[in-house]
Parts: structure tokens; C-alpha cells; sequence
């Protein structure tokens, strides 16, 4: 059986935990990393791992989406919270910029940017990985990482312009692959022109995928972000299965 990790996993969100994580185990997943994105979130991430000890590995956040909901004084509360829970956690995530004009209607760029910058500067402080949300806002989620000096990120589920995806590997950091890899051409792009050393797998489940036939998925399914790497790469699954899971490794510590 493959030894695989999945990256990037909102198990706090799954509707059946308990079924979810032991099809996960029969799938060959040997850890997940489990990211909140909201106080309420990361409380119930800390609790999972907790349960789960040797198998769900926390990572703390404060998702650009919550930003809209919460006032300064409770993304302070947040804030505070990942940085009471630093020296347990794995890393911090999720976190990052989202321009959809959706989410800026609620949280500008500059808020944004500040508490994206604050959460960066903890990271480094205490030599945490840190996962990044950047929809629409590659150059800038990149140029804030980099120029703060963070010293190991991953860049989840990247659709973004070539000329960052290159600025990013380039300073060393990591690009991690969903299911839309079957399917998303701007993912599947960003994949080939990533080297396999500086890719991970994730479902960022329970995230729905699926054009046609859509599904909801669970940490199991990485089965289908390693089939779609492989493809793409034109390489063997075990081949995949093996550098991703070593990149893991190295990148959050496990």
C-alpha cells in the first residue's frame, strides 16, 4: 500500500469524521494536516488531534474569508489564540489573500494584507511552515511570504500566472495538488512546471470537485490527486506517492 499525506484538509468540517478518517487509514494515509481557517475552527482542529494524535497533525489559521465576520478585536482574539497554541501546532494555515470581489466586498486588501503579514511574522518568529490561500492574488500573497523572509510555505491548490509560480519555486517553496488536477487546466499547468520535489498532495476537503458528476470530498480521495500527478507528470503513482510524502515530511517536520 502507498504511504501518502494529505497537506491540506478541513477534517473539522467532515460531516462523518469517524468513517471518513478510517477509510482514510484503508486508503494508505499515514498523516493529515488538519488547517482551521477561525477561532471555532482551530479549537475543533486542536480537539481532533487530541483524538487523533499520531495521525492528525494541527495547523492554526485565519482563513481571508472569516476577515469580513469578525471585528479587530476578534481577529485579535484569533491571532492570540494560534500564537497560546504555537509550540504544539504544526504549522500555521490557513491563511492568505482572496480578491475575489465576493470576499472584498467584506475584507479589503489592506486588512487583508495586515493580518496575512502578522500571522507571516509569528510563522518566522517561531520557524512554522505556513499553508497560503491565494486565490486571484498570487504576486502579492508571494511578495509578502517572500519578502518577510518565511522560510518554508506551500502555495495550496495554485492556479496562478507562470511568472509567480516560477518566483516560488525558485525561493523554495511548495505547491500542493487537489483532485481539480483531473480536470483544472490552470492547476494542471502549475503542476507540470512545478518539479516533483516541490509538490504535495491534498484534498482540501470537504471541498466539492467535479465538473460533470460533482462529489463531496474526504481525505480518502487523495487517491485522485496522486492518480492526476502521476498523469501529469508522466510518472508512476508509487514514484509520486514517495517524493510527495518525503516533501511533506520535510516541510511540516512530521
Amino acid at each position: 500500500m502507498l504511504r501518502i499525506i494529505d497537506t491540506h484538509a478541513h477534517v473539522d468540517e467532515l460531516e462523518d469524521l469517524a468513517f471518513a478518517l478510517q477509510k482514510a487509514r484503508e486508503t494508505g494515509l499515514e498523516a493529515i494536516i488538519a488547517v482551521g481557517s477561525s477561532t471555532e475552527s482551530n479549537q475543533k482542529v486542536l480537539e481532533i488531534h487530541q483524538e487523533h494524535p499520531n495521525f492528525i497533525y494541527p495547523a492554526l489559521g485565519l482563513h481571508p474569508w472569516e476577515l469580513g465576520n469578525l471585528n479587530s478585536t476578534q481577529i485579535g482574539l484569533t491571532l492570540n489564540l494560534i500564537k497560546d497554541q504555537i509550540s504544539g501546532i504544526t504549522a500555521i494555515g490557513e491563511i492568505g489573500l482572496d480578491y475575489d470581489k465576493r470576499v472584498l466586498k467584506r475584507a479589503t486588501k489592506d486588512l487583508q494584507k495586515e493580518v496575512l503579514k502578522r500571522l507571516l511574522l509569528l510563522a518566522k518568529e517561531h520557524d512554522k511552515p505556513v499553508a497560503v490561500h491565494s486565490r486571484y492574488a498570487w504576486k502579492d500573497c508571494f511578495d509578502l511570504v517572500n519578502n518577510i523572509g518565511t522560510q518554508k510555505a506551500v502555495f495550496h491548490w495554485f492556479t496562478g500566472f507562470s511568472s509567480v509560480l516560477r518566483e516560488i519555486i525558485d525561493a523554495g517553496y511548495f505547491i500542493s495538488c487537489t483532485p481539480a488536477a483531473e480536470y483544472h487546466e490552470e492547476h494542471r499547468r502549475a503542476i507540470k512546471e512545478t518539479p516533483v520535489e516541490q509538490l504535495l498532495l491534498e484534498t482540501d476537503c470537504p471541498v466539492a470537485y467535479g465538473r460533470e458528476n460533482k462529489y463531496r470530498s474526504q481525505p480518502s480521495d487523495i487517491l485522485r490527486s496522486l492518480q492526476a500527478v502521476a498523469s501529469i507528470k508522466e510518472s508512476s503513482e508509487t514514484d509520486i506517492a514517495q517524493q510527495t510524502t518525503l516533501n511533506a515530511k520535510r516541510l511540516f517536520n512530521i
